[in-house]
């Protein structure tokens, strides 16, 4: 081997050398920038959620991470509040005793009725007051459509957290565009769901197919 051909080649592997080196410079800033954001990101007792890689897998757990509950959980409770304290007046105004327990619900034909142990006189004025009070018959119908639903999810969620179970009926009921979540929405999804999957998987689910609201009653 000559040596022009011997120098040629020398000087060929100490360019690649050092084009490797300059290569490898950046790569190791990075590493050593990425280590230093890990060593001061928060640890495992920071009060701040870090997604992790299965629920990044998981499509169905980061649509139910997306859903309003607490927000759902205001507004029902804001009917809740009103038919519970309309209740109670009720009470006071036919002298009843505060605890005493009552079962509101409707009929086919919309009809509020009232169960309890209470004399059937006194059943049927606060029947018949309740029937043509519209806020109270409001309140009572958006509640017996609205709390089904989120009781459903609720119970739904907490299971997911609780024991990492996924409910298909929940991942059906949630849309994948959160703009088409709102409560309205997921409640006729959720009746939809109800006429099709039958009485069966509901009340397994948790839910009954009728709706009463329940004052001083452990249900």
């Amino acid at each position: 081997m000559s040596l022009l051909t011997s120098l040629i080649r020398a000087s060929t592997q100490f360019q690649q050398a050092m084009e490797k080196r300059q290569t490898a410079a950046p790569e190791a800033s990075a590493t050593k920038a990425q280590t230093q954001t890990l060593a001061t990101e928060p640890g495992a007792g920071d009060d701040r959620f870090t997604p992790s890689d299965t629920s990044k897998a998981d499509p169905g757990l980061l649509k139910t991470r997306r859903l309003a509950i607490a927000d759902y959980k205001q507004t029902v409770g804001q009917d809740l509040a009103f038919v519970r304290e309309t209740l109670r007046h009720k009470l006071a105004e036919y002298n009843l005793n505060p605890a005493t327990a009552l079962n509101v619900s409707k009929n086919e034909n919309g009809t509020i009725g009232v169960e309890g142990k209470i004399a059937d006189k006194t059943q049927a004025l606060i029947e018949t007051d309740l029937n043509v009070n519209k806020s109270f018959k409001e309140a009572f119908n958006r509640l017996s459509i609205n709390e089904p639903t989120l009781h459903f999810m609720d119970n739904a969620l907490k299971l997911n957290q609780a024991y990492g179970v996924n409910n298909p009926l929940l991942d059906t009921l949630i849309s994948e565009n959160q703009q088409f979540n709102g409560l309205q929405d997921l409640v006729h999804r959720y009746d939809t769901m109800r006429r099709s999957v039958g009485a069966e998987q509901i009340e397994a689910a948790g839910n009954s197919q009728t709706y009463a609201f329940n004052l001083n009653t452990r249900v």
